[in-house]
């Protein structure tokens, strides 16, 4: 026969190893939730990164000099060219005011705004267009959206079979 003490200890014993088997499910769950959410930071950071340094290429800056203009440190604006550190919405304002591209190119880039529709070369030429304030961008981007919209609407529609035109020499009977 079992001590009332005994029974306690064992009871005690087997709630332990529940909640240290629970605990250790727990935690392997939270860990791969950090480690998926981590992959995805880091996927979006060194899109964005290789992107400011395709554009810092083409604009043959120093990556010195636009974090000079950009008014970031040198280690920082090469952490985030590299995918270690994702910029906020500001920082990637002054990037771009430093590289003379669009603030939203980038923001696109970080997953901040939706991309446009169309074709990605038309947008960045309208983007990196030097003569065009960021309103006449902006305004040339919608216009050019909407066209596509709509031109992919009459694409469909044109797909679809139509009724023969009439032939104006030979009125139709309702006409008549």
């Amino acid at each position: 026969m079992q001590t009332p003490g005994e029974f306690v200890r064992e009871q005690v014993s087997t709630v332990r190893s529940t909640v240290d088997r629970v605990a250790g499910t727990v935690a392997e769950s939270v860990a791969e939730a950090t480690n998926a959410s981590a992959s995805n930071v880091t996927a979006v950071g060194s899109q964005v990164g290789n992107y400011i340094r395709e554009q810092r290429s083409a604009a043959q800056v120093s990556l010195r000099e636009l974090a000079r203009t950009a008014g970031v440190s040198n280690p920082y604006l090469s952490q985030v060219e590299r995918g270690l550190r994702k910029p906020s919405a500001e920082i990637l304002a002054s990037i771009a005011r430093g590289l003379k591209i669009s603030a939203e190119s980038l923001y696109e880039q970080a997953g901040i705004l939706d991309r446009r529709s169309g074709n990605p070369d038309t947008v960045a030429a309208i983007r990196s267009d030097e003569a065009l304030s960021e309103r006449h961008k902006a305004v040339l981007l919608e216009l050019y959206e909407t066209y596509v919209r709509e031109h992919g609407v009459s694409t469909a529609s044109s797909a679809a079979p139509q009724a023969a035109p009439e032939n104006p020499s030979h009125p139709s009977k309702e006409s008549a």
